[in-house]
């Protein structure tokens, strides 16, 4: 009973759904379908059932399976990219809090500073996927307001952050703190996070071709013009609706692609990048909570190993 009202529920829903951006083309195609059915019923010649040889069905419909999933291909990468961003963060945070020793009074407090930088790479991704400045969001996780003011300047903010990340792993490395296979282990997730970076940018910047969309719509409003013209005769005053119904079939689909071909928006279809962002924050509040035990035995009798 409670999936079935689920089912029903989700049915209904509005938010979410294309109905927003294709109602007044649907309405569009209902009217000029009416329109004909008029037309029909004074006598006029109207009825050219031949017509549907035209643009075959089959051919919209592949045209529009193409659409459609290579939108959703773009989507599911970008899901991808993001998931790895999130792995990365919490391997190359766990390996920091527990790898660096401590042997000052700062060095855990650099140390937090390292992590935070983790998950404000993370949101200025974030921003700078969505074509949007640093915010008090990203303020927050900056080690200083220096730091932060350097961002608000720099075209591609994530690509700062990742430079402070490694330069902060190189010093630490400097300084017998890490040896060379922890910090070859780190640098490989720090330049795994840079990759789903420029993995995400090109998602962004990849838009479907200009010719394609144009010929999908222009052949989408003639089939939607035609179909009245071939059904007319058997349907009669039932033309409009199922001119209708077919538009919004067939409009939806082509919504659909439009709306996921780039997740990294605020649309209810994109990713929930600001969700993503918040359980990396929290993941590195609860890994600052543990204490590692005899980390500094463990990285010195590695480092002798040398």
């Amino acid at each position: 009973m409670v999936e079935k009202n689920q089912w029903l529920q989700t049915t209904l829903q509005l938010k979410g759904s294309v109905l927003a951006s294709i109602y007044q083309r649907v309405l569009w195609c209902g009217f000029f379908g009416f329109l004909i059915s008029g037309l029909y019923y004074l006598k006029l010649p109207v009825s050219q059932p031949i017509l549907g040889s035209v643009i075959p069905s089959i051919v919209l419909g592949l045209l529009l399976v193409f659409r459609t999933n290579t939108a959703y291909e773009r989507f599911w990468e970008g899901r991808k990219c993001w998931g790895s961003i999130v792995n990365n963060v919490r391997n190359l945070a766990r390996q920091i809090w527990v790898s660096i020793d401590e042997t000052s009074s700062s060095d855990k407090e650099h140390k937090i500073r390292a992590l935070y930088l983790l998950v404000a790479f993370a949101v200025a991704t974030k921003l700078h996927l969505r074509g949007e400045a640093v915010n008090q969001e990203l303020e927050n996780l900056m080690p200083s307001t220096e730091e932060f003011i350097k961002l608000k300047i720099m075209n591609n903010p994530p690509i700062e952050v990742a430079f402070w990340i490694g330069d902060y792993l190189q010093r630490e490395y400097s300084r017998n703190q890490i040896n060379s296979y922890q910090l070859t282990a780190m640098q490989e997730l720090l330049n795994n996070l840079v990759d789903n970076l420029g993995a995400c940018e090109r998602i962004l910047k990849t838009p479907m071709p200009l010719a394609y969309g144009i010929h999908l719509k222009q052949l989408l409003l003639l089939y939607c013009f035609l179909l009245p013209f071939q059904i007319v005769e058997s349907l009669g005053w039932w033309t409009g609706l199922i001119a209708a119904l077919v538009g919004f079939t067939l409009f939806g689909i082509e919504a659909i692609g439009l709306e996921i071909e780039n997740p990294f928006g605020y649309d209810a279809n994109d990713l929930p990048l600001d969700a993503i962002c918040n359980t990396m924050k929290r993941n590195i509040d609860d890994l600052i909570s543990l204490t590692p035990s005899m980390r500094s035995r463990q990285n010195k009798g590695v480092g002798s190993w040398e």
